[in-house]
């Protein structure tokens, strides 16, 4: 019997435990996706206990203390932290066969140097001793990305944003990471919403321009991605809930907004019509300024109307959705391609069984001289599990190619969440390690560790432009 998460945890095969420790280890970390707050990094925040930096606004861990019957207060209410720690180590004795067994672990092991089982019983001399490492200046948020070998991290930020901290963070030159905007202008694009109108007033004050045509809102958006760009921006990022193609004008996007404006509804067809004109404007932008363009797709958020009424969005009540995807992504991924002004796009379904959909569609839409191009987005959110890791990668390498893939990111809250790439990493050499062994594959261990190095970090640094 193997122990519990040694040295090789999840390396089944020698090739695996060579590949991991030689190639993939010491690997640098580009997180090109997460949500991290800017403020924080730029203030050094020190987290007061364990329960702040752990359990604050990390909705995986919120999920599973619910099905495990823990009452609200202990979650998001108002119990002391350290009440709120121990059912968080009492939930975990339950979370057999869930990532976030291991996940947790591993940030106690490689933070704390802690190896004891988090559990009831030890909950208090855990709390005590990742307490006092917290107190200390190499637990700030701004050590605990460097000394997580990290080298750029991708924030997510509204169009209307100052990007004040990204600035801020930027003089520190002694930090050595680079910090980055990400462009998520999610709320001008749901036209539909009822805070659409109030959202359209932030972009004309950050903008200085009277948004009162779709003219006008492009030269908004257009001063505001010119901003960002400054900064340092070189990545979008879009919530498709769902994806839709309607063919339309910019005429009839025109009259579509002035509609809104004046706070008249919208029919479906009128909605689907505003989004893809400015999806195909944002998108002819993106290519223009080089940037990278992340679409994820296949989420029904905020199920629990109760919930939603009480704690807001992004609280733990999204869920899978199996919205029909592949037309109009193709449509709209075609608009682009047809005058030569699709950017480089990353697609995420959090639906695995689009998998193999979407990585034949973005196999249209390879080439013009750009390796990797369009890319099968790593797996994601409640995907990102040692099966749906593996389901991803295998269904990419299938139908395209797995040795251009720009590999894992955090898509996280907290400063703690590095450690997901050593257990993408694992399973990454693991899986190819079979491969070697089972003879799919030349046993030339420098090939495979090649291709090793740059899923971990060396593909997202090319494919992203960023200079580090």
């Amino acid at each position: 019997m193997k122990a519990f998460m040694d040295e090789n945890f999840l390396l089944e095969n020698e090739t695996a435990v060579e590949l991991y420790h030689k190639y993939a280890k010491d690997m640098p970390i580009f997180d090109y996706h997460c949500h991290l707050n800017p403020k924080e990094i730029a203030d050094n925040k020190q987290y007061k206990n364990i329960t702040e930096i752990w359990l604050g606004g990390d909705h995986y861990k919120w999920r599973v203390m619910r099905a495990n019957g823990v009452d609200e207060k202990y979650i998001t209410g108002d119990a002391p932290d350290k009440e709120k720690f121990i059912k968080w180590a009492e939930t975990m004795e339950q979370c057999i066969g869930n990532p976030l067994y291991h996940w947790t672990h591993l940030e106690l092991k490689r933070f704390f140097g802690i190896d004891k089982i988090l559990s009831k019983k030890t909950a208090d001399e855990i709390w005590d001793e990742c307490n006092k490492l917290l107190a200390t200046e190499d637990f700030r948020a701004k050590s605990l990305i460097k000394n997580s070998n990290v080298k750029a991290v991708c924030t997510t930020d509204d169009p209307v944003d100052n990007l004040e901290y990204h600035m801020e963070i930027a003089k520190d030159t002694a930090f050595g990471v680079k910090v980055l905007p990400a462009w998520r202008p999610d709320k001008g694009v749901r036209i539909e919403k009822p805070e659409f109108k109030e959202w359209i007033s932030k972009l004309e004050s950050a903008s200085g321009v009277k948004v009162d045509s779709f003219a006008a809102l492009k030269k908004a958006f257009e001063q505001r991605l010119d901003f960002f760009h400054k900064v340092g921006c070189r990545l979008s990022d879009h919530a498709m809930d769902p994806m839709v193609y309607e063919e339309s004008t910019e005429a009839d996007a025109d009259q579509i907004l002035k509609k809104a404006l004046s706070g008249q509804a919208l029919t479906e067809k009128e909605v689907g019509q505003y989004k893809t004109q400015t999806m195909q404007f944002l998108g002819r932008n993106y290519a223009k300024r080089g940037w990278v363009m992340q679409l994820h797709m296949n989420t029904i958020r905020n199920n629990s109307t109760r919930m939603y009424s009480k704690l807001g969005p992004d609280t733990g009540f999204d869920a899978i959705a199996d919205y029909s995807v592949g037309l109009a992504l193709s449509k709209y991924l075609d608009s682009l391609d047809l005058t030569n002004e699709l950017p480089k796009t990353i697609v995420y379904s959090l639906n695995p069984n689009n998998n193999e959909l979407l990585a034949t569609i973005i196999g249209c839409f390879q080439g013009g001289g750009v390796s990797g191009k369009m890319q099968l987005g790593s797996a994601w959110w409640f995907n990102d599990h040692k099966e749906g890791m593996i389901k991803q990668m295998v269904d990419l390498a299938n139908v395209g190619l797995i040795s251009k893939f720009v590999g894992m990111l955090t898509d996280s809250r907290s400063f703690l969440s590095y450690t997901r790439h050593e257990y993408f990493r694992r399973i990454l050499c693991n899986l190819l390690g079979q491969w070697v062994e089972n003879g799919e594959f030349p046993n030339d261990i420098e090939l495979v560790g090649s291709i090793v190095e740059n899923i971990c970090y060396n593909n997202a640094k090319e494919y992203f432009g960023v200079k580090l």
